[in-house]
């Protein structure tokens, strides 16, 4: 049986559903559960940044309680990145640093420690190429879960041994109960004209966190 590793952009998989479905309550353990199958799940890593306590304490809060969410996943690590605020925030917002290093460290290290014999990348930033490609030259099998149109992050599609196509299909089964995602009103984040009527909801506390929370 194979031994499967999951690695998460959480910013990347934030975006792509907020932009395509309008809703971000995914029940983390449920879509790892989807995305292994049949397989044995070694371990998952999940990737995002911090927010600053002093720049932002409200979203900071809320951000630490998705977290904690997180954490409760069995085999599950969170690995944190940092935002980066400048001298003209809060004008420009801050970004990223340290989370693609430590994704594709990872990807790379228990590769070479026989870690896992199936790489599972959720994320479609093009510059884990070479990383996955190491991987490959390991003897390992990697696989890249994409949302989106096939045109999308070609090069990971490229790369990758199989291509997982996030889609409102794959995702039926992966979402929190709508009773545990109508605590509060969305804020900021209403559905777009002409979207359908099944994508509006209501954000939990640990919907509005990782709202919070990510760029």
């Amino acid at each position: 049986m194979d031994r499967v590793m999951i690695f998460i952009d959480g910013s990347n998989v934030y975006h792509s559903l907020k932009k395509i479905f309008g809703r971000t309550d995914l029940d983390f353990k449920k879509f790892c559960q989807q995305l292994v199958g049949r397989r044995k799940l070694v371990r998952i890593y999940y990737y995002n940044a911090k927010v600053g306590l002093k720049e932002e304490p409200e979203r900071f809060r809320h951000q630490q309680a998705f977290f904690n969410s997180i954490k409760d996943i069995p085999y599950c690590e969170l690995r944190l990145g940092r935002l980066v605020y400048t001298n003209q925030w809060p004008n420009v917002p801050p970004y990223e640093k340290g989370i693609d290093v430590q994704l594709a460290t990872d990807l790379i290290t228990h590769a070479f420690r026989n870690n896992y014999d199936v790489a599972i990348l959720v994320g479609g930033d093009n510059d884990f190429m070479g990383a996955l490609q190491a991987v490959k030259d390991q003897g390992k099998h990697v696989e890249v879960a994409l949302f989106g149109r096939e045109g999308t992050s070609f090069q990971l599609r490229r790369v990758a041994d199989r291509v997982i196509t996030l889609n409102s299909r794959f995702l039926r089964g992966c979402w929190k109960p709508r009773e545990q995602s109508r605590k509060e009103p969305p804020r900021n984040n209403q559905p777009q004209n002409g979207q359908q009527e099944t994508d509006s909801y209501e954000m939990s506390d640990e919907v509005q966190a990782e709202t919070q929370s990510a760029w």
